[in-house]
């Protein structure tokens, strides 16, 4: 059974100086506004509304925490980050998250991998590419699911798939991975539980579960 399975809410910030102290690995997962964040985060950790997704694009304005691990041992964290692109957002929403999210994937000590939702159907947008280059200076991994791999051709899909994976490759080199993924058919399902999973599983802190739970 993959960690991911064990998740459970727990806690939810807006502020950078508000973040966890805990030294657990973090997994932040990106994208904008519908690309299918929260559906892929669901299933992902096998749970129906551990991640809620909003019926007005843009409306999340936080950053939420997701404990990652085993018979009550925290390994690390999924972290939900707030969607951006939505057109009718404030602007003083949209200054908030791009100086919250881009301090986030820059400074952010405790990020050992970012997960970049990427509707297929659109491709890479130009705020995907601006979340990639905040993020590959820190010489860590991304990678992006192409979402509602579902709704196109098999022809499509790879084509899109190759195109992605040559822009990542300029962007990010090694660091960059991209698959194919849908939440509503399962498809790369176990293939993205794998690398996420073994994200944290390599950088989580070997720590007895007292010294665990003293930490939390």
């Amino acid at each position: 059974m993959s960690i991911l399975h064990h998740s459970e809410f727990f806690t939810t910030v807006n502020h950078y100086a508000d973040l966890p102290k805990a030294p657990f690995p973090e997994i932040a997962f990106a994208g904008r506004s519908n690309a299918g964040k929260s559906s892929a985060i669901n299933v992902l950790c096998n749970q129906k509304r551990l991640a809620f997704s909003s019926n007005t694009p843009g409306r999340t304005q936080h950053i939420n925490y997701f404990t990652v691990g085993r018979r009550g041992e925290t390994y690390g964290y999924l972290v939900d980050l707030p969607g951006y692109g939505y057109a009718k957002t404030p602007m003083a929403v949209k200054d908030h998250w791009n100086r919250l999210l881009s301090a986030y994937l820059q400074e952010r000590d405790q990020l050992k991998g970012l997960v970049l939702m990427v509707d297929i159907r659109r491709g890479l947008t130009d705020l995907d590419i601006q979340m990639i280059q905040w993020f590959v200076p820190l010489a860590r991994p991304i990678h992006i699911l192409l979402t509602k791999c579902d709704k196109l051709t098999n022809n499509e899909r790879n084509k899109t798939l190759f195109a992605v994976r040559k822009q990542l490759t300029d962007l990010a080199g090694e660091w960059g991975t991209v698959q194919l993924f849908s939440s509503t058919n399962r498809i790369g399902l176990e293939e993205a539980g794998e690398i996420i999973g073994g994200w944290i599983m390599q950088a989580r802190p070997k720590q007895s579960e007292s010294e665990t739970d003293a930490v939390q």
